[in-house]
């Protein structure tokens, strides 16, 4: 039986392609609602991170999120991304 491949998608931190899986997605609904998306099945336009605090760092300093959705973010998203990434880096 074959397996399935992963989707890949870029990372805003890093620039490097990625399997979808290994990354943490930030979406933005058509309400113009942004919300971190951890089951990846949200709808609307997703932008992805890695699971690193240094390629988090990156792209909220270059405003790469901002970018990728042609709009502000806000602060909490960034707060609830970066808890996230601190809890997972602690185990």
């Amino acid at each position: 039986m074959k397996r399935k491949k992963s989707p890949m998608r870029m990372c805003l931190g890093c620039q490097e392609m990625k399997p979808k899986r290994e990354l943490i997605r930030v979406v933005r609904n058509k309400d113009g609602e942004t919300s971190v998306d951890f089951t990846g099945k949200k709808p609307g336009r997703g932008a992805y991170i890695c699971r690193s605090i240094e390629c988090f760092e990156k792209a909220r300093k270059g405003k790469r999120f901002e970018r990728a959705f042609n709009a502000a973010i806000g602060e909490e998203i960034y707060e609830e991304l970066k808890k996230q990434l601190e809890e997972n880096n602690d185990r």
